[in-house]
């Protein structure tokens, strides 16, 4: 690679992309072209239809042998999208590949002024303009790289956390699974049957399970939550709180002097435990005790004591007897371990239906959530499997399905997107009903059924074909007859177009889904970023799915927007896949735009330390005073500390103040030539 000198002068090559007409449809790329040629340091300015093309960076490369290029500006799409394409053009032709700069032409320009040419044409001038002055200061950056851990860690026991464990174990990796239920298994552990195959959701899940239990190159913390995260890609230290479970397994036991002691699931605890409580597994449809095993296929089957329902009467050690697998004193317990990269799979919670007040659902007894109905029709759920109203105990005969309820909702009060899988798991319930309960007939309300996967369409049309009544239009209200209990659905069918009154036995809200409880938390924890609907932000949509813009943090299942089974453990496995490779590299490069102290010029005042929102810096003592210290693995260039620095003592690689203030004088100062 080439070495530009300091004082060399500069000379820039300019390249403006057509995009196809995605940029060439509202600006003149020629007269962008022409105009680039006319600007100070600019050696060569050339287009091309595809930038990104292999022809088109070998224009770039080719360009920079031939004209003696100090540095490259290409006018195109977003730096999001290409930036990496075309710095590695840069690196070809023999430059740094950080002499590179882009202008965003598309996002910023021609996508929004798609009806003003001249004006978008302008535009473009400028921000090539702008580009061609900061691209004459930019300076040769040598990439750092650092050691990485051989751990990985995944949050969140769902079947999408499960199967990223697996592989990253299966590949070699030492894995943490932190599951903050007393269980793995997730929201698939409470449905009966998946869609559109109708296979049992426990004879999925289960064996699943098991692995993850038994797999030597995994390490199950369950009823575990994470606690504080420090370091960057390779090196992220993670403090977890072990919550105190106050039930010993064999191996706790033994590591006290308790010989054949700790739990065996036999449940004599549970048996005399005077507590009751409802059941949050069976949504509050069955009791549970104070002590408790989640559900019947818990992994690990280890009992779990309630402390915030236990009165400490003793009765469940007495029972325990010789085993002493209860230990009422226990207390939470902090570990720290150290990861060198993790997966986010934290999945999600069912959207309160009951803020949509119009649809009754806790004031009606049998207008109920999709969830609840999964666990009425599970042979394993509060009911034994058999589908009763939960005003009188009787059989439903006709039952009102209401989908898009809270999804697709612009009113303020539920939420705008699609929740994608409730159309489906609603037609699996019709399926249910008719084959559970003869001459039951099922009424599905929708707007438009999105049946959008392999063999998704072909059980849409089954369900038709079985007796399934489909009204389109949305449910303006629901009333309950107070006598026999029964429910009034009022809505509009849109293709007789004229309004109804239905009286059903039963309703079922396919609620939407929103991001977990503890996705802010996890969200700040990483360093992460999130949709406006509070989903994890992604690295990129299409190119990156699986990453997000903390190096070395990974994302996996519903935690980044809804998706079903299927999607949900493919990203599973590309996460894991995307966690592994720095890993088995042993190493990672980190891009060098971080911070640099000028030592001279730092009065030690420590006001950037506290603004850093990465913990990159620090105050250290230095020839007999106090200096501010980057550690460049953990800054990412955001230049907070930079702004705030009231001496100047903070050079922001890449994006220093010369640079921006030439940026801003073109721009104010250039004026179109």
């Amino acid at each position: 690679m080439a070495e530009v000198k300091k004082n060399e002068e500069p000379r820039i090559g300019v390249f403006v992309c057509h995009c196809g007409t995605n940029i060439a449809g509202s600006i003149d790329v020629k007269a962008v072209m022409e105009y680039a040629q006319t600007l100070p340091n600019v050696a060569i300015a050339d287009d091309y239809q595809y930038m990104c093309s292999t022809p088109g960076q070998n224009k770039i490369a080719e360009a920079i042998a031939e004209h003696n290029l100090t540095g490259v500006v290409v006018a195109a799409c977003s730096p999001r999208l290409h930036e990496p394409t075309f710095r590695n053009a840069t690196a070809e032709g023999g430059l740094n590949p950080f002499r590179f700069e882009m202008a965003n032409i598309r996002e910023q320009n021609s996508w929004v002024h798609m009806h003003q040419p001249e004006e978008a044409t302008s535009k473009a001038k400028d921000a090539v303009r702008i580009a061609v002055a900061k691209a004459s200061l930019l300076e040769d950056l040598i990439p750092k790289s650092v050691p990485v851990e051989k751990a990985a860690m995944v949050v969140g026991g769902g079947v999408g956390g499960m199967q990223a464990a697996l592989d990253l174990a299966n590949a070699g990796i030492k894995t943490y699974l932190v599951e903050k239920n007393p269980t793995i298994g997730g929201r698939m552990s409470q449905l009966d049957k998946t869609f559109p195959t109708l296979d049992c959701s426990q004879c999925i899940l289960t064996p699943k399970m098991v692995d993850v239990y038994r797999h030597e190159g995994i390490e199950l913390l369950t009823y575990t939550e994470v606690e504080a995260v420090e370091g960057y890609i390779g090196n992220f230290d993670v403090t977890l709180r072990k919550k105190a479970r106050g039930v010993l397994t064999p191996a706790e036991a033994e590591a006290r002097g308790i010989v054949g002691g700790g739990c065996t699931g036999c449940g004599d605890c549970e048996a005399v435990c005077p507590v009751i409580k409802p059941n949050p597994f069976e949504l509050g449809m069955a009791p549970r005790k104070a002590v408790y095993i989640y559900h019947p296929q818990v992994s690990p089957l280890i009992y779990t004591v309630d402390f915030d329902a236990c009165v400490k009467c003793g009765l469940c050690v007495e029972a325990c007897g010789e085993k002493k697998a209860i230990d009422l004193d226990a207390e939470d317990e902090l570990i720290t371990v150290k990861v060198g990269t993790a997966i986010l799979a934290t999945g999600y919670d069912i959207f309160p239906i009951e803020k949509k007040f119009e649809w009754g659902y806790k004031n009606y007894d049998n207008v109920i959530t999709s969830l609840e109905f999964e666990r009425l029709i599970c042979a394993s759920g509060p009911t034994g499997g058999h589908l009763v109203r939960p005003s009188d105990g009787e059989t439903p005969k006709k039952v009102a399905f209401v989908l898009c309820a809270g999804s697709r909702d612009n009113t303020g009060v539920g939420k705008p997107y699609c929740s994608r899988f409730c159309c489906m798991y609603s037609l699996k319930h019709a399926h249910q009903i008719i084959e559970k309960i003869p001459g039951a007939v099922p009424y599905i309300f929708y707007m438009d059924i999105r049946s959008f996967g392999k063999m998704y369409e072909e059980f849409y049309y089954r369900i038709q074909d079985e007796g399934a009544k489909f009204i389109r239009g949305r449910v303006a209200n629901i009333t309950e007859d107070p006598v026999t209990k029964n429910l009034h659905v009022n809505a509009e069918d849109t293709l007789l177009g004229r309004p109804l009154d239905m009286e059903v036995d039963m309703v079922v809200l396919a609620a939407a889904v929103e991001p977990s409880a503890e996705t802010e938390k996890t969200r700040r924890l990483f360093g992460l970023s999130c949709s406006q609907d509070g989903w994890l932000l992604e690295a990129h949509p299409k190119l990156n799915p699986c990453g997000t813009t903390t190096a070395g943090v990974y994302l996996a299942g519903v935690c980044q927007g809804p998706k079903d089974i299927p999607d949900t453990v493919a990203q599973a496995e590309g996460a894991a896949s995307a966690a592994s490779i720095p890993i088995h590299k042993g190493e990672v490069e980190l891009e060098p735009y971080f911070a640099q102290c000028i030592e001279e010029k730092c009065a030690g005042c420590g006001l950037c330390v506290n603004l850093c929102p990465y913990g990159a810096l620090a105050l250290v003592e230095k020839d007999g005073r106090k200096v501010m210290q980057v550690t460049e693995a953990k800054c990412k260039g955001c230049g907070t500390c930079g702004g705030f620095c009231p001496g100047g003592a903070i050079w922001m690689q890449h994006f220093a103040t010369p640079q921006i203030v030439a940026q801003i004088d073109a721009f104010l100062l250039g004026g179109e030539q």
